[in-house]
């Protein structure tokens, strides 16, 4: 026998939490965060995490269980995942994954490689590189040795491209080979995953919702929550967390090297891309169920979904 797991996957600001809300009061399920951002405590308002009146009456398990300065894998992640999972099963309820890192569904569902482990060293070298060369540049030396990781990675996408070189620096060998050794998925032995995934079409519409989130954070006060990260002695640039969208582009100002105006422009340019990658990976998601997102009745159409693929 295998148990349910229902799976939400979406496109930022395609409304996934109060989609995961409506379901909570419908279903006995439980939720966990598939977010990379989420992870992090006092990543508030640039990752739109839930209300904590929001996080008490609807908890989501996986968010801020790090500090910022920490790094987080995929490989964390399944295991984290799993182990909620079995927890919830256990509880006689049904786990409720809601988030937009595809890497991370993808990891859990599909199994993931195992790779070199992260080595600074290696890292701080090709982040002075990009830093002279810049990453579009960092991702042509990465086409010359890896041309399948490079078709999947955007040019611009520093924490993937860097990660691709550097694997490929301490082994020897390029990432898609890596990749390609993965053999089986231990992490879903027993488990039955019910895919959906929220879209909005046309892609306008999709930018316009993301336009005006990304004003209503600054005017909630992103500028002062990354004035509040920068303030700690061992927080930099340069750890993922920062990298998120958003924050990265609000640090460069704020170091001065961009002004607000143009800061701004980028986020809401970074996010745009992001969610371009996150429709790409949906699109290529094998067994997914997907529904339109401002469907006033998507809540309905999804609950029916479930109940069908739980009979």
């Amino acid at each position: 026998m295998t148990q349910p797991v229902i799976c939400l996957m979406g496109a930022t600001a395609t409304g996934k939490t109060e989609v995961a809300i409506g379901l909570r009061e419908r279903f006995p399920v439980d939720i966990v965060s598939v977010d990379s951002a989420l992870v992090y405590r006092g990543l508030n308002i640039g990752t739109a995490k839930p209300e904590p009146d929001v996080l008490a009456t609807h908890p989501h398990q996986l968010v801020d269980i790090l500090e910022p300065e920490a790094s987080y894998s995929a490989g964390e992640f399944v295991t984290d995942a799993r182990r909620a999972i079995d927890a919830i099963h256990a509880a006689g309820r049904i786990p409720l994954l809601v988030g937009g890192t595809m890497l991370y569904f993808r990891a859990l569902t599909g199994g993931i490689a195992d790779l070199p482990s992260a080595n600074p060293a290696i890292r701080a070298r090709i982040d002075s590189q990009a830093a002279e060369a810049g990453w579009p540049s960092m991702h042509q030396r990465l086409r010359a040795i890896d041309p399948v990781s490079a078709s999947r990675i955007n040019e611009n996408d520093s924490q993937r491209i860097q990660r691709a070189l550097e694997v490929y620096e301490q082994s020897g060998e390029p990432l898609s080979k890596w990749q390609a050794k993965s053999t089986g998925n231990p992490h879903a032995a027993g488990l039955r995953f019910i895919k959906m995934g929220l879209l909005i079409e046309p892609r306008s519409r999709l930018h316009k919702r993301i336009q005006k989130r990304l004003k209503i954070m600054i005017n909630n006060g992103l500028e002062d929550e990354v004035k509040a990260l920068m303030k700690r002695p061992e927080l930099t640039a340069k750890h993922p967390s920062m990298r998120s969208v958003g924050y990265r582009q609000f640090w460069e100002y704020l170091d001065g090297l961009t002004d607000r105006e143009t800061a701004s422009n980028k986020a809401l340019f970074a996010t745009r891309q992001l969610a371009k990658r996150q429709i790409t990976w949906l699109r290529s998601e094998h067994e997914l169920e997907t529904f339109d997102a401002l469907d006033s009745a998507v809540i309905d159409a999804i609950s029916r979904h479930i109940e069908a693929a739980s009979s």
